[in-house]
């Protein structure tokens, strides 16, 4: 699963103004030669402007800055092992240039982004849900991300991209899901759990080689080949293996993904929408979720302790994005829906089996509110049957109560509020039935951990 979080992007600003003595922050600089450095403060897309100039002179020679600072205040009020709120937050920023505009090479791309993490992790903290709380959650570090090279080529008709990568910007991707909180309408739960390392998605990545191919106006094919682990070792916390983000290991077996994607023409009637299907396989070896070497249950006094091993690994999966209405005055008024499946058969190598994502999305709720979404999740995470039997076995063999794990779900209310185009605040909701799929609590207690109910605020800011 996923982790946390060190200083906010806010207090880091803070900082930065208080000991700035060389130059005004706006109006003239301090020797009267021009603008100051925060001239034309909080106009356009950005809190920053065009940062004094920095940003039109980056972008003569094809460069692109952005910083973003997402904080967020979560607490579960009910359920979990222990109760209570926490801060976490997340700073990226990212670089990118245009190799035409920088120096004449046509249809080039170089992308180098960097994450700062900071706070705490409910979810490891208070939560015993699968389905972690944010999607920000992740260990406290100023790692490394993405760092590719991009290459168009026929014309646009397709792209190479080179490098390392984090599948959770293209792969899997509903794109009416992003907008709520919980982590998994971004990364799924059965990658999460299945994939080693939790699979090259965020704050994680790997060295690998993607194709896109456009086939044709409405159809889009995705194939990637990746180190088959984003950590350099096995077990453990993969973040911790890797904790700058710049190990750039390519041992062990591949990962290899592909998607097909269809979206209706531009030319077409109707509302918009977008369908997905793709399947992953990762070659690497897994242990068995109940059988031991000699092929009895893990769970039997005399077994090994050592599990049976499996070779390789493989999921499908199905995305839809669909508008369902929208307002023929007022365009931006409208409501989606979104649908993700994902599936594997192979459940005695892996601790999920299913899980799923579904939503409605309200954009522009009110009048007035162009920019405000509202929303409503759920998700849903199936235990591989294997992993329920050892649960049942555990029991019989102890003669103790021991929960039988088997599913999980959750339920998420949204709503994002767009003070400024660059500042945005999110209150949310969400509640978890049977955490952990029907985990102990971790008092021995002798019962069940209780639904939990999670609240918070995210605030989302672009420099």
């Amino acid at each position: 699963m996923k982790h946390l979080l060190r200083r906010s992007g806010l207090a880091a600003l803070a900082g930065v103004m208080a000991v700035s003595g060389g130059a005004a922050w706006g109006g003239e600089a301090a020797d009267g030669s021009g603008p100051g450095f925060l001239d034309g403060l909080g106009n356009g897309s950005g809190l920053l402007g065009d940062m004094g100039g920095l940003r039109p002179w980056l972008g003569d020679k094809g460069i692109t800055f952005t910083l973003g600072e997402t904080s967020e205040v979560l607490g579960n009020v009910s359920g979990g092992n222990r109760r209570g709120f926490e801060y976490d937050g997340l700073t990226t920023a990212t670089l990118q240039m245009d190799t035409q505009r920088a120096f004449g090479w046509e249809g080039g791309t170089f992308n180098l982004s960097g994450l700062q993490i900071h706070g705490r992790n409910l979810s490891a903290d208070n939560l015993a849900s699968l389905q972690t709380a944010s999607g920000i959650e992740a260990d406290r570090a100023t790692r490394l991300w993405e760092a590719w090279y991009q290459q168009a080529m026929f014309g646009g008709k397709a792209d190479v991209k080179l490098g390392q990568q984090s599948l959770d910007q293209e792969f899997l991707v509903s794109q009416n899901a992003l907008l709520f909180v919980n982590t998994m309408f971004g990364w799924p739960m059965l990658p999460s759990a299945d994939m080693p390392g939790g699979g090259p998605a965020y704050p994680l990545s790997d060295l690998g080689a993607r194709l896109r191919l456009h086939a044709t106006e409405s159809l889009t094919v995705l194939a990637g080949v990746f180190n088959g682990s984003p950590s350099p070792r096995d077990g453990g916390d993969p973040q911790l293996g890797d904790r700058a983000g710049t190990d750039f290991t390519l041992k062990g077996a591949p990962l290899a993904i592909t998607e097909l994607q269809y979206a209706p023409p531009s030319s077409a009637t109707g509302l918009p929408g977008a369908y997905k299907l793709g399947m992953w396989y990762d070659g690497r070896r897994f242990a068995d979720q109940s059988v031991d070497s000699a092929g009895q249950s893990l769970a039997a006094p005399d077994t090994t302790g050592v599990a049976a091993g499996h070779h390789g690994n493989y999921a499908l999966y199905g995305v839809a994005d669909q508008m369902l209405w929208r307002d023929a005055a007022t365009p931006d008024h409208n409501a989606n829906a979104f649908l993700r499946l994902m599936g594997t058969p192979q459940q005695d190598r892996v601790p999920i089996s299913f899980s799923l994502n579904a939503g409605l999305t309200l954009h522009a709720p009110f009048q007035g509110r162009a920019a405000d979404a509202a929303g409503l999740g759920l998700g849903y995470t199936r235990v591989s049957h294997r992993l329920s039997t050892l649960d049942e076995q555990a029991g019989a063999y102890t003669g103790s109560f021991v929960p039988v794990r088997h599913s999980e779900t959750f339920l998420e209310a949204t709503y994002q509020y767009a003070l400024t185009p660059w500042w945005q605040l999110q209150p949310d909701a969400q509640y978890v039935f049977h955490p952990g799929g029907n985990v102990a609590e971790t008092t021995d207690s002798g019962k069940r951990v209780g639904d939990e109910l999670v609240l918070g605020l995210r605030t989302n800011i672009q420099f």
